[in-house]
């Protein structure tokens, strides 16, 4: 089973060398694949330094990850955030997990880094989320190619394209949600922020997706949320698509 990690990246400088180097990446059965949004920095540069192959695809989560999904090779696609490390056996885990021939995909358990209140409480709340079949990009997405061309691809949306991946990947078949290791992201979204006003945003984005507004419309009001005076210079580089976590 052949496995290939389609990572978005934009401005990820600071993330890319500790990303690309898990052990496992460096297996002749595992392909890394970069989609880079237009970097400014020396995302690209190190990325190839690295061994990994680079794309370039329009700024979006959404659309650098159906790019990079539509060139794997894999037998399994895992969909990994640049701010989102996997723990050792990750990989492995996923393969144990998929030769379950009834499982179209899964994601991992969800731990935010940091010690602060409401990282550990976003942790419990990804954990009760999960129990009722909804997760995030960020926990690290995983799914069957031949299920993901058949779904239509990554929806290549300027914002929610995980939970609409997602949605539909639940109607599909079943998942499973990977225990041991967890996946580890970053709480760097948080800094600066009301832990009130990023979960009334969350809920908020998630009414009015279910209310027919556009995806451009979301994300027009995400980034004019995200980068309000006193937290732009810290979240910014997070703006490369749907990232719907509180």
């Amino acid at each position: 089973m052949r496995i290939s990690v389609v990572v978005p990246t934009l401005n990820e400088a600071s993330n890319v060398s500790a990303l690309l180097a898990h052990p496992e990446f460096a297996r002749d059965d595992v392909e890394v694949i970069i989609v880079d949004g237009g970097s400014r920095d020396r995302t690209v540069a190190m990325a190839t330094d690295r061994g990994a192959s680079v794309l370039h695809a329009p700024k979006g989560r959404g659309a650098q990850l159906r790019a990079g999904a539509e060139a794997a090779s894999g037998d399994v696609i895992v969909l990994l955030h640049a701010d989102t490390r996997l723990g050792e056996g990750a990989l492995q885990a996923v393969k144990d997990a998929m030769k379950d021939p009834h499982l179209v995909g899964g994601n991992f358990r969800l731990e935010f880094d940091g010690d602060s209140r409401f990282a550990r409480w976003t942790t419990r709340f990804y954990a009760w989320l999960r129990r009722r079949g909804v997760y995030y990009g960020d926990s690290a997405i995983f799914v069957r190619a031949d299920v993901l061309k058949d779904l239509g691809g990554v929806p290549a949306i300027e914002i929610m394209e995980d939970f609409a991946l997602v949605s539909k990947l639940q109607r599909a078949g079943p998942t499973v949600c990977v225990e041991t290791p967890p996946a580890r992201t970053s709480s760097r979204r948080f800094e600066g922020r009301s832990a009130a006003m990023i979960v009334f945003g969350w809920i908020k984005i998630h009414l009015l997706y279910s209310l027919g507004v556009s995806p451009q419309k979301l994300a027009t009001l995400y980034r004019s949320e995200e980068q309000r005076p006193g937290v732009e210079t810290r979240t910014a580089p997070r703006i490369t698509g749907g990232d719907t976590r509180p």
